[in-house]
């Protein structure tokens, strides 16, 4: 039997969070006020397909920075990993760890998911798109990593194809 996750979508608020940073910084919603974010969630620092994700979001920050977007990426990893994850691939954003998955499950992030048939928990990949005020613009749940972050600079019109 699966459980019930509440989704975001567009005009929800933000759910609020501090959490620490690979550094062992903290890192709120409400330090990004002002600006916008794409919120990133991933299962696990350092394996093939987070790395992939990941590093596509550090490739295209640069534009995404200057088309007004900060990133942030969300894992239940501890801040150690990250640390170890943000320097093995020059990752120049800030990596959030949320060890009991609250903000992943307030996000829609985490629960109940199909994994070669068989029903698991786990963090489910999943992008969230905030506005400078903290509304969600986009909300984007059971993504692939590899193309989502090309799927993303179409729909903020950054690519034009």
């Amino acid at each position: 039997m699966t459980e019930e996750r509440t989704l975001l979508t567009q005009g929800d608020t933000a759910p609020s969070f501090t959490l620490l940073n690979q550094s062992g910084a903290e890192v709120s919603l409400d330090s990004f006020r002002g600006k916008g974010l794409i919120i990133f969630f991933y299962p696990a620092a350092m394996t093939p397909g987070c790395t992939k994700e990941a590093c596509d979001f550090r490739d295209s920050i640069e534009s995404l920075r200057t088309a007004g977007y900060e990133i942030v990426g969300i894992s239940p990893d501890k801040p150690e990993k990250l640390a170890k994850f943000a320097e093995r691939d020059g990752l120049t954003y800030d990596l959030l760890s949320d060890t009991d998955k609250s903000i992943l499950a307030a996000y829609g992030a985490f629960g109940d998911k199909s994994l070669y048939g068989k029903i698991t928990r786990g963090v489910i990949r999943s992008t969230i798109i905030l506005d400078a005020d903290g509304t969600v613009e986009h909300a984007l749940y059971n993504v692939k990593a590899t193309g989502h972050v090309g799927r993303i600079r179409k729909l903020l019109g950054l690519d034009p194809k």
